[in-house]
């Protein structure tokens, strides 16, 4: 199944969602009032726009995630590498690594994730 697309001001909400889910829908218009100022009409448009492409689901005012915070940041990811670059990871790290003073840890722990996915 394909993540469903999340845009920024969603992902936002989404990520007071996911730290206190299931959450009452009133609690969750408070928290989005004091952590994004948005309005109790802005909030229910969030959760109703959401809850149509599956990403949230509101049933007896209790609102839960449908997807992870991590399957909405692997499909960003995926949707960035294919548009900017053709697809291809290696180009995209290769950008990314250019662009970024990386520590020796970071670099370790790069090598060690790659050599963990070739072995698995």
């Amino acid at each position: 199944m394909k993540t469903p697309k999340v845009f920024e001001s969603e992902y936002r909400f989404c990520l007071i969602l996911w730290e206190h889910e299931p959450v009452n829908s009133t609690e969750l218009v408070k928290m989005c009032r004091e952590k994004l100022g948005w309005s109790k009409a802005t909030t229910y448009t969030v959760i109703k726009r959401l809850s149509t492409r599956g990403v949230v689901k509101n049933e007896n005012a209790i609102v839960t995630s449908l997807v992870t915070k991590e399957e909405v940041q692997a499909a960003e990811i995926d949707e960035l590498v294919e548009k900017t670059f053709g697809g291809s990871l290696p180009a995209f790290v290769a950008s990314f690594a250019k662009r970024k003073d990386l520590s020796p840890d970071e670099i370790e722990a790069i090598r060690h994730m790659i050599d963990s996915y070739g072995e698995g």
